[in-house]
């Protein structure tokens, strides 16, 4: 005999569906630190050598990969990006619905 299964749709943050307190900042550094990932990769550099084009450890490049980055703000993590070759913008502009909260989102650009 077949179960159903209950599904349902996320939010698009899967912090604020778990309920986590923080969720838009820990989403918002997830975008960014799954940016430097991806940028880490492209140019095939170890830990160590993107820990230091960063500025930081080995092992601290390890726990940011691994999903460890509540220690960094998101400012820090901006500053990340910039290490390599980034330009980091901030656009202030009206919410599409008037009267609602505004939100931030990372659009990451190809290079």
């Amino acid at each position: 005999m077949a179960r159903k299964i209950k599904i349902e749709v996320g939010s698009g943050n899967i912090f604020a569906d778990l309920g986590l307190p923080d969720a838009d900042s820990h989403f918002l550094k997830a975008e960014i630190v799954s940016e430097i990932y991806r940028l880490a990769n492209e140019r095939k550099l170890s830990q160590a050598k993107a820990g230091k084009l960063m500025g930081i450890s080995q092992p601290e490049v390890s726990r940011m990969f691994t999903g460890n980055f509540r220690e960094y703000s998101i400012e820090r993590l901006m500053g990340f990006l910039t290490s390599f070759n980034r330009d980091v913008e901030i656009v202030a502009k009206p919410h599409k619905k008037p009267g609602k909260s505004g939100r931030i989102t990372f659009l990451p650009l190809p290079a």
